[in-house]
């Protein structure tokens, strides 16, 4: 008979890593079975519950086709330049929101780090995660409108010591071409950007 899996218990390994925790996590299947599993996770989760927030920027130009902002950032793990969102930890105090306005600002420049100035937040995800089977990292996608002016100037980034990231705005309707071009020149497209290109683009075709 099948039951519902349940969490025995987690042990964490002992490492000097700072950010990160290795756990042996002891669970129970449908059949009743006991299983083990390795996994990596933050250490330094807030009290809200929640790692991070990747940033959606929708930009809203008089005269240009609705836009959005990627990045290219190096990252270790994956021994690659990564093209993703712009994202970040959520600090201690800090809610969904306040992270994906203070990111946006420092990332790109847009807004000035707080909600107002044509700068707001239009939608916060539930809960999600990205490789569950290795990590219970997890996140909200943060859905931010900026209404631009039309001579507006391309803002400064504000990047903190030891960030080096290059932003680029790309109209919603190129977005898919434009990682498909990243990938043939050696990058890598993070996942949750390629799936968000990959919907806006069917969306286009079947809706």
């Amino acid at each position: 008979m099948s039951q519902k899996p349940e969490i025995l218990s987690v042990e964490e390994y002992k490492t000097d890593a700072k950010w990160l925790k290795l756990e042996n996590i002891k669970w129970k299947d449908q059949t009743g079975k006991e299983r083990g599993w390795e996994a990596a996770n933050r250490s330094t989760r807030s009290k809200a519950g929640v790692d991070s927030v990747h940033i959606l920027a929708i930009l809203d130009h008089p005269s240009k086709p609705p836009s959005t902002i990627i990045i290219e950032q190096f990252r270790p793990p994956a021994g690659a330049t990564v093209i993703e969102l712009p994202a970040g930890l959520v600090d201690e105090g800090e809610d969904a929101e306040s992270t994906a306005l203070r990111e946006l600002h420092e990332e790109t420049g847009y807004g000035t780090g707080k909600s107002g100035d044509g700068v707001s937040v239009e939608d916060v995800s539930s809960v999600l995660v990205k490789d569950p089977g290795m990590t219970g990292a997890n996140f909200n996608l943060v859905t931010v409108k900026v209404k631009l002016n039309e001579n507006d100037p391309e803002p400064e980034q504000h990047l903190e010591e030891g960030e080096h990231i290059v932003k680029r705005v790309v109209p919603l309707k190129d977005l898919y071409d434009v990682l498909q071009t990243y990938a043939k020149d050696g990058f890598v497209v993070d996942g949750l950007l390629g799936s968000i290109a990959l919907g806006w683009k069917l969306a286009g075709k079947y809706a």
